[in-house]
């Protein structure tokens, strides 16, 4: 099972599931972060936290803490 955490700047990922306790599925939800939704990982910090993604046309950045809740599946090398 590969997360949104391990994933390198550059890649586009697709959205396999959503672990985690219920608050963090909500909020990640929230933020447009659903399954099968394509999710682009633009850059990371310098230490690695948060990560800027590019999800349904916008740009966010998330904890690598929740990053770690979402299971992934990779498209691009």
């Amino acid at each position: 099972m590969k997360t949104l955490n391990e994933i390198q700047p550059g890649n586009e990922v697709i959205v396999k599931k959503l672990h985690g306790e219920s608050a963090c599925k909500k909020k990640l939800m929230d933020m447009g972060i659903t399954k099968n939704t394509y999710i682009y990982v633009r850059k990371a910090a310098p230490l690695g936290d948060p990560v800027e993604i590019k999800v349904r046309g916008y740009e966010l950045s998330i904890r690598k803490e929740d990053a770690a809740c979402i299971e992934i599946e990779r498209t691009t090398v």
